[in-house]
């Protein structure tokens, strides 16, 4: 069953040669959303290895099937309130992140999610971020990896797990 929920999420990630600029190989995960079936095994695969990996030790995650909240960690300017805020370079330029100061309790328990790993820049920020507010990173997870971009070694100590990699 796994591996049928698999195929079916990877036939429908989309590849664009040369976006956002000329050399990058983009990998769009907006087919994935947008097909009910596919975005549904996304969120049971990922499940399924937080549940196996973490048991019920995760405070917060994006995951309604795991019956957890969820943190938004927003591009600068985002979000209301005070807030925290991280740099980081993207394979194609530079951005920033944060996330509300209230947003979590000291010593809280997250996995970071996010649709790609690329150069590894945005999930380092958003750890980065998350230990600002005294939070354990137990682990960061994506639909997909870019394996070429060595992303995961930004991530150092913390786990890291992908549903696909692509070079």
């Amino acid at each position: 069953m796994a591996e049928a929920q698999l195929q079916l999420v990877a036939r429908r990630v989309r590849s664009f040669p040369d976006f956002p600029i000329p050399g990058v190989l983009f990998r769009d995960i907006s087919p994935v959303l947008k097909d009910p079936d596919s975005f549904r095994a996304s969120i049971s695969l990922l499940a399924g290895h937080l549940r196996a990996t973490h048991g019920g030790s995760i405070d917060y995650i994006a995951a309604q099937e795991l019956g957890l909240g969820c943190i938004l960690i927003r591009k600068r300017g985002k979000l209301p309130g005070p807030t925290v805020c991280a740099s980081y370079a993207l394979e194609y330029g530079k951005a920033e992140l944060e996330i509300q100061r209230d947003a979590l309790q000291p010593g809280q328990r997250v996995v970071v999610v996010d649709d790609l790993l690329a150069t590894g820049g945005t999930m380092r920020a958003a750890c980065e971020l998350l230990g600002q507010l005294q939070a354990e990173v137990l682990e960061c997870v994506s639909v997909v990896e870019l394996t070429s971009l060595r992303g995961r070694e930004k991530l150092g100590a913390v786990p890291f797990f992908s549903l696909l990699q692509y070079e």
